[in-house]
This record gives C-alpha cells, sequence and structure tokens, in this order.
C-alpha cells in the first residue's frame, strides 16, 4: 500500500525539512531507506513521524492508482495487503484512508499483517524486494520507490499506467 498507492515520502521529507535544518530530497533517497540518509542525531524524528496517530490518515494518493485499481477489480480479485503491524497507529489510518480513496474495495478485501510472506495469490505489486522475495505467486512486480532504484531482480513498473498496460 505505501509508495504503490499512498505517498509516505512526500509526506515524510516535507515533516523532515520543516523541523530539521538539513534539506532532504527525493534524489538522497535514491537506493537508501530514509533511516540510512538521515543523521544519527535525527534518527529518531524518523520513528515519531511513522509512529504518529494519523501519520498515514492523510498520505497523497500515487497517481492514476484509483483509476487503474478500479478497473482491475473488474478483472481480479484484488486485495490490498499492507504489513502495517509494524506501526500500531498505522492500523486505523490505512483503513480509513482506503475508505475515502478506494471506497470500491471492500474493507473485506484489505489484508494488514505483519509478514507478506502469508499471502497466497497470483500477482503482487509492491515496492520493498523483502516482499517480493518470499511471495511464491507466478508474478512479482516492483514498484519503483526511492529506496529501490538500484533492484533488479523484478519486472518493475514505475507508474500504475504501466501496471494498467501490464494487467489490463
Amino acid at each position: 500500500m505505501d509508495e504503490v498507492m499512498a505517498d509516505p515520502i512526500e509526506k515524510f521529507i516535507r515533516l523532515y525539512n520543516r523541523d530539521c535544518a538539513l534539506e532532504l530530497t527525493l534524489e538522497a533517497l535514491h537506493g537508501k531507506d530514509i533511516h540510512e540518509v538521515v543523521p544519527p542525531e535525527h534518527s529518531s524524528k524518523t520513528w515519531e513521524y511513522i509512529n504518529a496517530e494519523g501519520f498515514f490518515r492523510d498520505l497523497n494518493v500515487i497517481p492514476d492508482s484509483q483509476e487503474v485499481i478500479k478497473a482491475l477489480t473488474e478483472k481480479y480479485e484484488v486485495f490490498i495487503v499492507s504489513a502495517g503491524m509494524e506501526f500500531r497507529n498505522s492500523l486505523i489510518d490505512k483503513f480509513d484512508w482506503l475508505q475515502d480513496h478506494f471506497p470500491f474495495i471492500s474493507w473485506r478485501n484489505y489484508v494488514l499483517c505483519g509478514d507478506k510472506s502469508i499471502i497466497g495469490a497470483d500477482i503482487m505489486i509492491d515496492d520493498r524486494p523483502r516482499n517480493l522475495r518470499t511471495f511464491t505467486g507466478e508474478r512479482k512486480m516492483l514498484f519503483t520507490s526511492p529506496h529501490n532504484v538500484n533492484i533488479h531482480e523484478f519486472e518493475r513498473v514505475s507508474t500504475w499506467r504501466e501496471v494498467a498496460e501490464k494487467l489490463l
């Protein structure tokens, strides 16, 4: 969900740049996770933001995701999977966010888990290589995000338009 349908990176950068003396950019994140880029003295900020109530509630929607996912639901049985257990406050935020931005997907098709390796499906679209490595389905699609730009072991999609071209 995060970095595939919802954009936490934009919000994190905005909050970090507001609160810290250093200017964080998307370019600085290429090939790295946020915690690898911020100075050690600011590392607590990364956890403070992401664990705050409401952090995930008002994230921007990734362009074209609503339209393409709606079309996918007409061709496939679609489940939204998020390893939301890592950030306990994210569960309610993510549920509400999905209800607001993807009302055509039933809550019965939300899977909030701690480890995506439990998912048995045919296709997975994810930004995290670790989730695709443990996925046993037939098609693994890596959705481009700054942290994964140097990963080349999976079929890559960079936009929801590309997803539509490949799956619709």
